[in-house]
């Protein structure tokens, strides 16, 4: 975690340097008055442009610690503000170093963390306000961070939240059981096999943790769905082939397996393919590594379908899709086996659970 702290004072930029000299990951960022308060190991920047030097550096980080009063912070960071979803952690702490207060973000984002070791480093009392978690409750966008699950709409997680908050019953559905290890026995949450017997319920709320994508008319209402990212695509192309093909071509055969692709997690081809061009692209769209293996480590690779001689005399293995998928699934089934377009090849596994 990459953190910016910012200071204005005396006071301020020897705290500064304490929290550098304390945690890893952390740059600071001082009033050039006090710049010699501080090492050399820091950024100044004069007094009249701290709103600017803020704008300039916003995206860099993935959290601020504030040293100034919580009100000015308010000010200067409310129009860079975007969605709980991508901004940034962000703690104040007073010029005395009393409080460290989680303002923003505080569970995807990590600012009740990030408060709670800048306590340890400075011996501040952590200040968090977090509905669920002054109640000794679970919060399920902390359970999606934690397990890098990604939220299929944020919006629900408020939903979810508040009937924790007000006891009533939640169904869940999560086949891997990770959310009944993770609860503690917490919140009043009830727990079933399949998605129509939690329908059934009389649940006021539901937690699917799935990488299937459920069709939304058959959605009840307080529905908050986790995805897992455990889905391997295995792929094989001709030289040249574009990204828009690539992904025409597995959008198609998702959806017949009532697949979702928030679930990807990579991409697998072969050592050829490890500069291909629409491969390369594709795999930026959806924000996941391509994870390429030579021949010898595919030819090792028992896989169903029968061998490809054009896949043989192009690398030296017959075939690419299947095993590259086995492969970067630690050795798992394969969900859908190769399927094949005039340019694409295609094939589906599942991660191992660990």
């Amino acid at each position: 975690m990459r953190v910016a702290v910012i200071a204005i004072t005396r006071n301020g930029a020897r705290l500064g340097q304490k929290l550098r000299e304390s945690m890893t990951g952390m740059e600071l960022y001082v009033s050039s008055r006090y710049a010699g308060q501080t090492g050399s190991e820091r950024v100044c920047f004069e007094p009249a442009d701290l709103k600017c030097t803020i704008t300039k550096i916003w995206k860099k980080y993935d959290g601020f610690i504030f040293i100034m009063a919580a009100g000015i912070v308010v000010r200067l960071i409310a129009p860079l503000l975007e969605s709980k979803e991508i901004d940034p952690a962000v703690v104040v702490m007073d010029d005395c170093g009393t409080f460290a207060i989680s303002l923003l973000s505080g569970h995807l984002g990590g600012a009740n963390q990030l408060a709670e070791r800048c306590a340890f480093a400075c011996g501040a009392r952590p200040v968090i306000t977090t509905a669920t978690d002054v109640n000794d409750l679970p919060s399920f966008d902390l359970l999606a961070k934690e397990r890098d699950w990604l939220i299929d709409d944020i919006s629900q997680v408020k939903h979810l939240n508040t009937l924790l908050l007000d006891d009533q019953e939640i169904a869940v559905v999560d086949p891997g059981g990770t959310t009944r290890c993770w609860l503690h026995g917490r919140g009043r949450v009830s727990f079933y096999d399949t998605f129509a017997e939690a329908v059934r319920s009389r649940a006021r709320g539901f937690l699917f943790v799935t990488n299937r994508h459920l069709p939304p008319q058959t959605l009840p209402a307080n529905l908050l769905i986790l995805r897992p990212r455990n889905l391997v695509l295995g792929i094989g192309c001709n030289r040249g082939t574009p990204a828009s093909e690539i992904e025409d071509f597995v959008t198609t055969h998702l959806k017949r397996l009532f697949l979702s692709i928030k679930s990807v997690c990579c991409i697998a081809s072969a050592a050829a393919k490890s500069d291909e061009a629409g491969l390369l692209e594709y795999a930026a769209r959806l924000g996941v590594p391509l994870k390429c293996y030579g021949s010898e480590e595919l030819n090792r690779v028992p896989f169903p379908s029968p061998p490809s001689p054009h896949a043989l005399a192009a690398i030296g293995s017959p075939g690419v899709a299947e095993p590259a998928a086995i492969l970067a699934s630690g050795g798992n089934r394969l969900l859908l086996k190769k399927v094949k377009s005039e340019n694409v090849t295609l094939a589906v596994a599942e991660l191992k659970e660990s």
